[in-house]
């Protein structure tokens, strides 16, 4: 009976032993930093084939130096796949904490679980993840900002104008929210006569609205996702020697050069030089345990000539 006794008394040991071990692992990854000098930042960028994400970039390295921060960036080139290995590469590297843009909100939930499973706090930028413990999620209000884009337009033709929507990436985040602001307005008052992707690109956003103008010929505004498709759309409707109203999302150079010549009507302009400042700033509290909101909010505006 002793015998006994002694067996489950050195296995109840050994279980306390491996639950205080484990304990000591979690709270190793969670370990507060007094000086964020010298963490690394591991950033994944859906693409730098866009000035309004290379902004985003530039904000987060120039933060990132001021407060001494590291910063690894890679390129997801648009491609999911692509940026799901990148982001398995930084978290091999060990980055202390991860700053994701994604490029599908639901394909890029695995990648994000995968940081969560390491212990590596996750932050989300511009669109979200679907999955995942997100600590911070930092964007402008698109759902703000797609309706700010059908009142202008309501303000400017009037009720029931045709027009014609251009849309982002679908299943990225900012798509749902920019077309979901706009529709809420545009379903009541303009008949959107059709809604089509051409995937935040200027290329596609004129090809696609080359397309479109052959089958309508009374379309009187375009409202695009994002201001590279704004752009492509205007090169065609310029081709086509139309009389369109065309407005953006972002307010990138390109489209406020665009707006000032008076090609452009209007952007809905962002900010991605702050929206990266402000995830080094999340990152640093995050790193050195003080609280975060869970949602970020960077203001926006409509710019005009006007």
């Amino acid at each position: 009976m002793k015998k006994i006794v002694s067996i489950i008394m050195v296995l109840s040991l050994m279980v306390l032993a491996a639950c205080s071990m484990d304990s000591g692992l979690k709270d190793d990854k969670k370990e507060k930093k007094d000086s964020v000098k010298g963490v690394k930042i591991g950033v994944s960028i859906s693409t730098l084939n866009n000035p309004f994400f290379v902004s985003l970039k530039d904000g987060i390295e120039k933060e990132a130096k001021e407060k001494g921060m590291k910063v690894t960036v890679v390129d997801a080139q648009d491609d999911t796949a692509k940026q799901i290995s990148g982001i398995e590469d930084l978290i091999l590297q060990k980055v202390d904490v991860l700053v994701v843009n994604p490029t599908d909100s639901a394909a890029i939930s695995s990648a994000v679980q995968s940081a969560n499973d390491e212990g590596i706090p996750v932050i989300t930028i511009d669109r979200s993840s679907d999955e995942g413990d997100i600590e911070t999620f930092i964007a402008s209000d698109n759902v703000a900002g797609g309706e700010l884009a059908a009142e202008y337009l309501v303000k400017e033709l009037g009720e029931k104008a045709k027009v014609v929507e251009l849309e982002g990436v679908s299943g990225a985040s900012a798509t749902r929210e920019r077309g979901k602001g706009f529709h809420n307005l545009a379903d009541k008052q303009l008949d959107v006569v059709t809604s089509q992707t051409a995937e935040f690109d200027r290329t596609k956003g004129l090809n696609v609205m080359e397309n479109i103008l052959q089958g309508n010929k009374d379309i009187q505004a375009v409202f695009a996702h994002n201001d590279e498709m704004a752009l492509g759309a205007i090169e065609a409707i310029k081709a086509a020697g139309k009389d369109i109203i065309v407005v953006g999302f972002d307010g990138n150079d390109d489209a406020l050069k665009a707006v000032e010549s008076g090609e452009l009507k209007a952007t809905v302009a962002q900010q991605p030089a702050l929206i990266g400042e402000e995830a080094v700033n999340a990152a640093e509290k995050i790193l050195k345990g003080d609280k975060v909101e869970k949602t970020i909010s960077v203001p926006l505006k409509l710019v005009t000539k006007e």
